[in-house]
């Protein structure tokens, strides 16, 4: 099987490269200055399953080429469109795309570029970060890469590219019937993370442990499983129960991405994630006051960002 990698970041260099330890023909269509540090270096990971550090074969944006069974887009949302600008030359009738991004409204983007047969649904669940050396660092137990046909179907495909990435402990691949529905679930705990941690820039164990927190958790919670039942993928009882859990921990140092990225001064997915979340609870009549606020807050953010006006750094 042969496979495209959009990236060598965090989650593309992890995931490609253990795709490639796993005997995957695999390589990596990346900017010049990540190609320069690969061809120095090649690929390298530090994980608790294994290290890793080995060259890679690169494409350059402007050489790719049809030939490709899967194209893995591992792009912040931000960048979609250039990443179906960059990888648009490599697909073709077999070519199947994974997108591994937050959210579910990149689906719809993608199979307006390609055709809904050629993309499928994928969830990362993975901690990783790219080291300033270029060294992609694996930082718990989480490696899992979890795709599916969005129509439901097991097809020889999906079928195909899990067997493709059985072949190493440092990764675990699953294809599903049900990745639209799981979409809608990552959307409902990751939303509400997001809602809440960018209103009160803290994460949630700082939440839980101010006055009248928890609660504001647990509403935002029931009102995105709301909407997402509305857009027809209710959740189950045992997944709820385990994120009221997850959303009452006074302990938990859980933040959504969105939030580091703002602490960071960096780009955000206010649009792919806090937008969609707003529009789609105005679609279900789901009271909307506090995910409306959060969009605010994320976009007036932007507008600081683009006018140069954070807080400097210490």
């Amino acid at each position: 099987m042969r496979i495209l990698v959009l990236g060598a970041g965090a989650l593309g260099g992890y995931f490609g490269g253990r795709l490639l330890e796993a005997g995957a023909d695999v390589a990596f269509l990346v900017r010049p200055r990540r190609r320069a540090q690969l061809e120095r270096d090649g690929i390298a990971i530090e994980s608790p399953y294994g290290a890793l550090r080995r060259p890679v074969p690169l494409v350059s944006p402007g050489e790719a080429a049809p030939g490709w069974d899967v194209v893995l887009l591992a792009c912040k949302a931000y960048d979609l469109e250039d990443a179906i600008a960059a990888v648009r030359p490599a697909v073709d009738a077999r070519t199947a795309v994974l997108p591994v991004l937050n959210g579910v409204s990149h689906i719809e983007a993608l199979q307006r570029a390609f055709g809904a047969e050629r993309v499928l649904g994928g969830i990362a669940k993975i901690q990783a970060t790219l080291a300033p050396d270029g060294t992609v660092r694996h930082l718990n137990d989480w490696r899992y890469l979890t795709f599916g046909e969005m129509d439901g179907r097991m097809s020889p495909r999906v079928e195909a590219l899990a067997q493709a990435a059985s072949g190493t402990k440092g990764m675990v691949a699953a294809a599903v019937p049900d990745i639209a529905f799981r979409l809608w679930e990552k959307l409902v705990h990751l939303g509400t993370s997001a809602v809440c941690t960018v209103l009160m820039r803290a994460n949630v164990g700082e939440i839980v442990r101010a006055p009248g927190g928890a609660a504001l958790l647990l509403r935002v919670l029931e009102r995105n499983a709301a909407i997402s039942a509305f857009h027809g993928h209710r959740m189950r009882d045992a997944f709820m129960a385990e994120y009221r859990a997850v959303f009452s921990d006074p302990a938990s140092a859980y933040s959504a991405s969105i939030l580091r990225d703002m602490e960071a001064g960096g780009r955000i997915e206010a649009d792919h994630i806090l937008g969609f979340l707003l529009d789609a609870a105005r679609r279900a009549g789901v009271p909307d006051e506090l995910h409306e606020a959060a969009f605010l807050h994320a976009k007036a953010y932007e507008q600081r960002r683009d006018a140069g006006r954070l807080p400097a750094a210490p």
